[in-house]
């Protein structure tokens, strides 16, 4: 179970601010590679359910007043589902995507040829390896950056350059969490508050997430392991995958309003709610 870092009485509900999205349907979606441990080529995708489940999370945004834009999916691209990890979108500043695996190599582009049809001037192509939102969370104070796995640490002082923001480098060391957005999630961004599982991180960066956000709530090794970081809030709403059943009672506490959602076949390539979900902050 989750324990909260600061025991809080229940807060009243907080107060939701409208966001845009950028999303991809799983049209093609499949599971024939192996780059992180959540994924095996032996076990088949439900292609039509994975669809259901995606339009559900889609549909849900949208019933909550957020607005939703779509990136066409690439046959050869099975995992730009996961549209999370294309760009990282700060005031209307783009910082592309570079993948580090040659399978997902090809989404860079297409992300990037998005933000330009749809008139992003502000675009930055990355000398270094990052995948996005994959390992970059933002508060009103910092820049959270993972590294590890996936995400070159020569990316944050990039990413710095180009944002203007203060980066916190943050080590995972648990092959599981292969990004950042499985195992920290940003609650209010304006408020700096944020929720994580300290299981995933280096004892540094452990002690850095302590100093920083005293009153983080603390997630257990059971909500972990079921991607229940990977979750989206919009300082009200936190939607997350519903197997994650012990982050609610806290986030209640809290003021916010979880909304369990089943994406259990997009699972099977690594990724929840979160990972289908790129901000498109402006």
């Amino acid at each position: 179970m989750p324990r909260d870092a600061s025991s809080p009485r229940t807060a009243p509900p907080r107060t939701a601010s409208p966001r845009s999205y950028l999303m991809c349907p799983p049209h093609h979606f499949r599971v024939t590679y192996s780059i992180n441990p959540w994924m095996d080529p032996a076990k088949p995708v439900d292609l039509p359910l994975a669809l259901a489940q995606w339009e559900d999370l889609r549909d849900r945004y949208l019933a909550l007043g957020h607005s939703v834009s779509f990136l066409e999916p690439d046959p050869g691209l099975p995992d730009m589902v996961f549209a999370a990890n294309g760009a990282t979108v700060i005031d209307g500043r783009v910082l592309g995507a570079r993948f580090a695996h040659p399978e997902r190599t090809g989404e860079a582009e297409a992300h990037l040829g998005w933000f330009r049809a749809h008139g992003y001037t502000e675009i930055h192509e990355p000398a270094h390896i990052n995948e996005g939102e994959g390992d970059f969370a933002v508060t009103a104070s910092y820049l959270l950056a993972g590294r590890g796995f996936r995400s070159s640490p020569l990316s944050h002082d990039e990413a710095q350059e180009f944002f203007g923001r203060p980066v916190i480098g943050l080590d995972l060391v648990d092959p599981r969490y292969y990004h950042l957005d499985t195992a920290l999630c940003v609650l209010d961004d304006a408020a700096d508050e944020i929720m994580y599982y300290p299981g995933a991180f280096s004892p540094g960066s452990r002690a850095v997430l302590a100093r920083l956000f005293p009153g983080a709530l603390i997630a257990g090794e059971e909500e972990a392991a079921a991607l229940g970081l990977n979750a989206v809030s919009d300082g009200r709403h936190v939607l997350l995958p519903q197997a994650a059943a012990g982050l609610y009672a806290p986030l209640r506490e809290r003021g916010f309003e979880p909304i369990g959602m089943d994406l259990g076949e997009l699972l099977k390539g690594g990724g929840s709610v979160k990972c289908c979900t790129q901000e498109l902050r402006v």
